[in-house]
This record gives structure tokens, sequence and C-alpha cells, in this order.
């Protein structure tokens, strides 16, 4: 039975008797004491876990799953827990996933089990030992998963939820490696953005050499190369080459008359001085 100053002196906070002054959470509504860290900041400490997402996920630590009442009140009815050595205490009660592995994280695993609460509308409780390392990467990885949300921004809206919330360095390096399988194919949206053409596109070379053609390289020092320098051969007779401007007459047929050509003769009128 509570003591006599027990019931005298209720919680200045919520107003139900509890021992706050020990530490020890209130059975009705959770509150608890703050704890100061080693920082110096005092972080709130509630028996109850904290709610991630509304009406569906809460992330917790052992002590949290732990009270069953408690759980009930917020109408929690499944529990994953990522720690093999946590005792799953309400078994009666409660639907429990537990992860086998306890050095490496089983995300794939643990985001199968809570897809399949937020299916069936089920609200859970992803708890670890403390709540601070474990069970919020699990959180994390969940919300990369299913919200497309990267690493920094998943981390802060946990962070923003459940203060105490503290990733070691190994926890948080696979987290990396999770986030990178995951939009490791989106680094570089360039490369997604440019098009495949299965069948080759026509182009219009306007007969200049394409860059898929061989080019014909000049050969210097080449005996059979004719030099631009050379004397231009014309095999024209002699006999048939006329200084001045003859009319030909194999071509009369085909040219027209020379302004300063006479009509009625042959020959063409030469200016004289």
């Amino acid at each position: 039975m509570m003591r006599k100053r027990e019931r005298e002196n209720p919680c200045g906070v919520c107003g139900h008797y509890h021992k706050y002054e020990e530490g020890e959470p209130c059975g009705i509504c959770g509150h608890r004491m703050a704890v100061v860290t080693d920082k110096g900041s005092s972080i709130q400490v509630s028996a109850f876990p904290s709610e991630i997402l509304p009406e569906f996920l809460y992330l917790g630590s052992y002590d949290n799953a732990s009270r069953a009442e408690l759980l009930k009140t917020q109408g929690i009815s499944r529990i994953l827990n990522t720690v093999p050595a946590c005792q799953n205490l309400y078994k009666n009660s409660f639907t429990y996933h537990c992860l086998q592995d306890d050095e490496r994280l089983q995300f794939d695993n643990a985001i199968q089990f809570l897809e399949q609460c937020e299916k069936d509308r089920a609200r859970v409780l992803v708890h670890c030992m403390s709540g601070k390392s474990k069970s919020p990467a699990i959180v994390i990885a969940y919300l990369m998963k299913s919200r497309g949300w990267k690493l920094a921004q998943s981390y802060q809206w946990v962070k923003e939820r459940r203060p105490s919330v503290e990733l070691n360095q190994g926890v948080h390096q696979q987290l990396q490696e999770y986030e990178q399988k995951i939009f490791g194919s989106l680094e570089n949206p360039l490369a997604s953005a440019v098009p495949v053409f299965s069948s080759p596109v026509p182009t219009f070379s306007f007969n200049y050499p394409k860059p898929s053609d061989s080019v014909q390289v000049p050969a210097f020092n080449n005996s059979g190369a004719t030099s631009i320098f050379a004397r231009p051969v014309f095999n024209i007779p002699p006999q048939e080459f006329t200084f001045g401007a003859a009319h030909n007459q194999r071509n009369a047929s085909g040219s027209h008359l020379n302004s300063n050509q006479n009509p009625n003769s042959g020959d063409i009128a030469m200016d004289g001085s």
C-alpha cells in the first residue's frame, strides 16, 4: 500500500501519485522526471514510447515494451524487438517479431514486418534496450524505404520526436550503406536523363566525313602524288590553239554570241589603237 506521505505529495507535473523523485514513471499517464545528460541538458523521459508516425509507428526502449498496460492505452498491438537478448514478455497480448542477428541490423526483414503492420493498420512499437541506437536505426531505415527520404531527413524526423536518440558509429555506417543501396542508382540524375536509342539515328553530314568514317590521311613524300606546283599538262594539239577569243565552230550551236561579235562575219571585231 502507498504510504500516507506519498498520497499527500502527488506529482507536481501530472498530478498523479508516483515516486517521481526516485524516477518512477506514472502508471496512469507515463510521466517521468527529466534525466540530466552528460552535456548538462535535460531530456524528458516518459514511460510511453515516442510516436514517430501518427497512430502507427512508435519507438521506445525495453522499459517501454515491458509496460503492457501503457502500450494498450496507446492501441499498440504489435512489437518489433531488435535485440535477441530482450525477452518477449507478453506473447499472449501482443504479436512479436524479433530480429535474430545481434551484429548486423536486418533492415529488409524488419521493414517487411512494418509494411505488413501498416497495411493491416496495426500500431507497432519498435524497441531495443535503451531506445537510442538500434531501434531508431530500424525506424530510420523504414522511413527511407517507405517514404523515400534520405538518411539526413529521416534522422532529423526521428530525432525531433525522440531527442534521446544517439546512433553509434557502427549503426550509422550500416544506415549509410543501406541508403546507398536504396538511392545508389539515383545519385547521378543526368545519367538517367540521357536517352538511349536502340537503333541508329540518321545524321546529316552535308558531304563532310562522319566521325565514324575513315578519313584519308594526306600522304607526304609520296612519289605517286602530284605536287600543287607542278605545271599542268593540257592535251591540246599546237595547231588547234589560237590566241585571242577565236570563235569555235564546233561549239557555235551551244554558245551565246559575244557582245563585240559581228553576226555577219566569222571574225571577232578587235579594238584597234
